[in-house]
Order: C-alpha cells, then structure tokens, then sequence
C-alpha cells in the first residue's frame, strides 16, 4: 500500500514539477521500467520531495480520507443489512427516550475500561439530548469476569425486569475490583433483589441465546472490540468524548 501511494505520489508530484502529454501519461508503467530508468526516476523523486516534503504528506492525508469515506460506506450498508438484529432485536434493554428519533445502540462489556470512561459520557450525552433512544447490548469479551457480569445483568431483566435491569447496569458499569459470584450477589442485595433466582437463571439457555445473537451480530459489524456504538445510520468503533458523539447524533437528524 505505501509504495503504492508512493508511486503515486512521485508520478503525480513529477507531473506538477514538468507536466506530461496525456500520451505519456498513459504509457507511464513504473514496473516496466529498465533498472536505469528506476534509478533516474527515484532520484528525480527523492529530489522533488525533499524540496516538496508537504506533497507526500497531502497524499497520506487525501489516501486516510478516502479510507475513512469508504469505511463509513461500507459501515452504512452494514447497519441497513442488519438493522432489525440491532434496533429491534426483542431481548435488548432500551432506555433514554423510547420513542427518540435517533437510535444509539452500545456493544459494551463490564469489565472495558473505555467502556467504563464512556460511560458518564454516554449517560450525559443522552440525559441532555432528551430524544435519544438508548440500546444495551452486553458484548463480553474480556474474560470469565466479563461473561459473568453479562449473564448476571440479563439474567437479572428477565426474572426482575427492564428497570430492575437498568439499576444493575448501571451499577455494574461503575463497579470496581473483581465481578465475582458473591460480589454480584452482594450488588443483588443491596438493590432489594433475591440474588438465587438470578444466579439460577444466569446458566439458562435463555440467556446464552442472547449472548449468542449479540456475538453473531458483532460479527457480521466487524465488531471486534468494546466499546462500539451504532448511531443512527453510522458507526463509531472505540471510545470517543460526548463532543463527538453529540456530533454524530446532530448530523443523523440533518440527514433524515
């Protein structure tokens, strides 16, 4: 790819320094060149670059530009192919403004430290918005800890329900130290919840097949880490600060 962009690079800096016919141009083939001709092109290259250091730079910026352009394409046509699984999936808790006109949907998992770091964020972002609805979907992929929280908190909706649901998640997003089965227990406790229901529940097939569908979902994304949102008709993969997200949410309601 680099001397790909190089070669580009060079030939498009060579054409602005002496232009070429559109003849010369066409024929230009820097692989059918003799060894001579590489060498005189190279140093006649190096020459123009290192008079002309920002062409090289402009490139690499034009070619991530054009990359981030694809992906985003390539990110919308993955959200329309798979919108029912992320926007109407039936088992996903959703929160803020049930009836927002824009949809945020988090792949998170308890034991992400960005995850963690968007949190307060997230929960800002959606509390100043007003319209926003909110979708969880527990993506565990840190280790035992994290797959225990995730089947401890969706366990938890369906014995206890959404807002039972929504109490723990937010207190398993701020949690510190070990997720453990006391420890979650313990949480169960404290929030007047019976914790033997949801620790049976935990193991149920019922919730395996929503950890399943959550980790095939990721998969057909190209989801490969935590956090990552869907907002509206766009994707945003790692953590980023509420300025940015804010901004994303402003430019879905333009487009619609």
């Amino acid at each position: 790819m680099l001397r790909t962009l190089l070669a580009a690079t060079a030939f498009a800096a060579l054409a602005t320094a002496a232009p070429l016919t559109p003849a010369a141009a066409q024929d230009f083939d820097f692989a059918n060149m003799s060894d001579s001709e590489k060498s005189a092109f190279g140093d006649a290259v190096r020459e123009y670059l290192m008079a002309n250091p920002q062409v090289l730079v402009e490139a690499i910026n034009e070619l991530e530009a054009k990359q981030q352009a694809q992906q985003a394409d390539n990110d919308k046509k993955l959200i329309q192919t798979n919108a029912k699984d992320i926007f109407e999936d039936g088992h996903s808790w959703v929160g803020g403004n049930p009836d927002g006109d824009i949809t945020m949907v988090e792949f998170m998992d308890y034991k992400c430290t960005y995850c963690k770091k968007a949190y307060s964020e997230v929960s800002d972002l959606i509390s100043k918005d007003g319209n926003i609805r909110f979708i969880v979907k527990e993506f565990p992929i840190l280790g035992q800890q994290s797959e225990l929280a995730a089947r401890f908190a969706v366990a938890t909706k369906q014995i206890n329900g959404d807002d039972a649901y929504a109490k723990m998640h937010d207190t398993l997003m701020t949690a510190r130290g070990d997720l453990t089965v006391e420890s979650l227990s313990q949480i169960a406790k404290d929030q007047g919840l019976d914790p033997q229901p949801i620790l049976k529940q935990m193991n149920d097939d019922s919730v395996t097949e929503v950890l399943r569908q959550n980790y095939q979902l990721a998969q057909r994304m190209a989801i490969s880490g935590t956090p990552a949102f869907v907002i509206g008709g766009q994707m945003l993969r790692g953590y980023a600060p509420e300025a940015a997200m804010a901004k994303m949410v402003a430019e879905e309601r333009q487009s619609e």
